[in-house]
């Protein structure tokens, strides 16, 4: 980075460089807009991380991000209590809301099981969900792991944990392709998965 460049501002490229999708160019970008537009869009955005950053936490029952615990839709009445859908992560769980597909309850995973990255079961939330599984209104697991090796392992690991809860277990049917992450799918194409999933 050019040395003529403020601290301050080499500080707040070299972050906004580690969010996704974003580079040392598109931060360089984005740190300009943000300083161009100060009063319209830099100062609301840091009061937004600020106040995030003080009120967010993860939901204590299924793992989703809320600023109450338990989360707005555990908390939601009306939501079928029989049914838990399996999320690797909360951007899935976001893009199964988006698709207003289902309306039971969530469980996130934190992750896939994955030997090549050391993740290994006790590193994820699937301890939880084995509990949650075992709750007498609970009638269906559905997982809706992304088709991956590492989404399909992670599948099979949970359905045999499984089996001692006496719940059935599903996954989500056509519309996912191999190797998709359900955070890219369009609504249409996970609302078709959810309503042709079938056994596990």
């Amino acid at each position: 980075m050019a040395s003529n460049i403020s601290p301050e501002i080499e500080r707040l490229i070299s972050l906004l460089s580690k969010l996704p999708g974003l580079g040392p160019r598109s931060a360089r970008r984005a740190a300009l807009d943000l300083i161009k537009k100060r009063e319209a869009l830099m100062l609301p955005l840091a009061n937004a991380i600020a106040d995030a950053a003080a009120k967010i936490s993860t939901c204590g029952t299924c793992g989703n991000v809320d600023a109450q615990n338990p989360c707005h839709i555990c908390a939601a009445p009306g939501r079928d209590q029989t049914l838990i859908c399996v999320v690797q992560d909360v951007g899935d769980l976001w893009a199964m809301e988006r698709a207003g597909a289902f309306k039971g309850q969530y469980h996130v995973l934190g992750g896939t099981l994955s030997a090549l990255d050391g993740i290994r079961p006790e590193d994820l939330n699937i301890a939880g969900l084995i509990q949650r599984a075992k709750l007498a209104d609970v009638k269906e697991v559905i997982l809706a792991m992304s088709a991956t090796v590492d989404g399909q392992t992670t599948a099979h690991y949970i359905t045999d944990h499984l089996e001692s809860a006496e719940v059935s277990v599903s996954r989500l049917a056509q519309g996912v392709p191999v190797g998709g992450e359900l955070d890219y799918l369009d609504d249409g194409t996970i609302s078709a998965a959810m309503k042709s999933r079938r056994p596990f």
